[in-house]
Parts: C-alpha cells; sequence; structure tokens
C-alpha cells in the first residue's frame, strides 16, 4: 500500500515530467519556428545579392561602353585644337607624375606638345636665387620684402613664355626638377600643392613669388590653366580663380582633358569640372 508521501511524489514527478515535456515541446517548436525564419531571411538576402549583382554587372558594362565612346570621340573633339602650340607644366611645390602623364595624353590628338615640366622648389632657396641674380635688383632676394619677390616671379612668369636671361641663371636654383624645356610656351598648365611644412617667412615668400609668377604668365597672350584631381583636397581651384587663371578639376578624367583642350586652345576661360556648374567650355568655331 501507498502511502502519502509516495503519492505526493508521485504527483511531484509526473508534474515535473509534464512541465519537462512542455518545455521540451516549446523549445523544440521554437527551433523549428527559427529555423524557418532564418531560412525564410537566408533565401531573401541571397535574392538580394543576385539583384545587386545583376545592377553591378550592367553599371560595370554600361561603363565600359561609356569609356570607350569617350575614348573614340575624344581625338575627334580635340583634334587640330593645339596645332603647333607648344606647352609647359608648371608644378608648383610637389610634382604630381599622374597629373604631368594626363596632360601628355590630353594633347596627344590635339595637335600640341608637352614640351616641357618644370617644379618649382618650395621654399624657396632664397640665398641660391640671390647669389645667382648677383649684378639685378634681385640679388638682394634673401633679404627683400613681398614686393621684391613678387616682382621677381613676374619676371620668371615673363619669361616662361618668352624666354631670358634670368630664367637661364635661375634654373637650378628655383626648380627641383626639369624635364624637357623651360620655354618659351605658346601655353601654361600649372598644378598647384604647396607643402605642409612651408610656413612663417617661407610661406610670405611662396606666396608673393607666386603672385608675380601668375600675372607675368598672364601678361601675355598666352592660355594658362591650373588643373587638379576631383578629390583634391583642399581644392585650388579658389587659386587659381584669384591669381587670374583658368581651371579644370577633373583632369583624371577624358571630360576634364578634353577642357584643358579647350582652354588651352583660348576658345574661352572660367571654371570647368565635376565640382562647377558646367563640365566643358564652349568650342568655338566648332570642332576640330
Amino acid at each position: 500500500m501507498f502511502d502519502f508521501r509516495y503519492h505526493a511524489l508521485s504527483l511531484i514527478a509526473v508534474f515535473v515530467a509534464l512541465v519537462l515535456g512542455l518545455l521540451l515541446g516549446v523549445a523544440i517548436g521554437d527551433k523549428g519556428l527559427v529555423s524557418s525564419a532564418e531560412n525564410r531571411i537566408k533565401e531573401s538576402l541571397r535574392a538580394d545579392v543576385r539583384a545587386e549583382q545583376r545592377k553591378s554587372a550592367d553599371l560595370s558594362d554600361k561603363l565600359a561602353e561609356r569609356d570607350k565612346f569617350e575614348k573614340e570621340v575624344y581625338p575627334l573633339l580635340v583634334d587640330g585644337q593645339l596645332t603647333d602650340r607648344k606647352v609647359g607644366v608648371v608644378f608648383l611645390g610637389q610634382v604630381s607624375e599622374e597629373i604631368n602623364n594626363e596632360v601628355a595624353n590630353a594633347l596627344e590628338a590635339s595637335g600640341g606638345k608637352r614640351v616641357g615640366a618644370a617644379v618649382v622648389r618650395e621654399p624657396l632657396a632664397a640665398d641660391d636665387l640671390g647669389s645667382r641674380a648677383a649684378g639685378t635688383r634681385y640679388a638682394a632676394l634673401a633679404t627683400g620684402d613681398d614686393k621684391l619677390w613678387e616682382s621677381f616671379g613676374a619676371r620668371i612668369g615673363v619669361q616662361l613664355t618668352r624666354g631670358g636671361k634670368l630664367l637661364t641663371r635661375e634654373r637650378r636654383s628655383l626648380f627641383s626638377a626639369v624635364a624637357g624645356s623651360i620655354g618659351p610656351f605658346d601655353a601654361v598648365v600649372v598644378a598647384r600643392n604647396v607643402p605642409d611644412d612651408v610656413k612663417g617667412d617661407d610661406l610670405h615668400r611662396v606666396n608673393a613669388f607666386e603672385l608675380g609668377l601668375m600675372r607675368g604668365l598672364t601678361s601675355r597672350d598666352v592660355a594658362v590653366v591650373g588643373v587638379e584631381h576631383v578629390d583634391t583636397d583642399p581644392t585650388q581651384v579658389p587659386w587659381y580663380r584669384d591669381h587670374g587663371l583658368s581651371s579644370v578639376d577633373n583632369l583624371e578624367q577624358t571630360a576634364g582633358q578634353a577642357a584643358l583642350v579647350f582652354l588651352l586652345a583660348g576658345n574661352t576661360d572660367g571654371a570647368f569640372g565635376v565640382h562647377q556648374p558646367r563640365l566643358l567650355p564652349d568650342i568655338v568655331g566648332g570642332v576640330g
């Protein structure tokens, strides 16, 4: 005969078994629900990925078609725009081989030729520049004020477009690197990137010299265009504008190279590119 305690224990055991059964059943059921929902989410994600992959492939195809179109049309647009023009590239501060090559590519079908590229040494070598200018007012450059440096820059700018003795004498001290000729140029491309460590008196000299240099370059009937890439930070377009230069902010693109050619041809002036109101200038006189 069972006593009360045994009966109570039996009831408790049954109750515990029922509770465990319910819990296990819910757990198993939840697992199934979670697994089903998880599978639906995975399949949805897979479908989204496949759709985006198709979009990406379509976009890549369209970009490839656009690039092909641009490369085939570009020579037709710029053909003859710069026939027999001698173009120089002047880097202020730091050189960019990418920009140097892009200028050469831009000119290739235009009839123009990049005949020289020079990198202005910044900070400026004041003592050496003054020493090489012995017998002229620029011998005092090392202790000269901003006006003297601006005047010196203007003289160099003019001589880049028509030649001159001072430019020849100052070549090694003024430029950290030269490829080809230092003039005279029929058109000039300027790329500015002053090193961050140019400060204090050195920066004052650089600013005064560059102001004069741009004034000298633009004083004659010579097209002068400032260039940069789309991601240049900070942009130099305001500086180019303030110093009387036209500009192109997307030289790495075919459209930017076309804009450069049209500006160097003297068709128009202004700022053009991705970050400007217009991508290309007007082509005065038509194509070819």
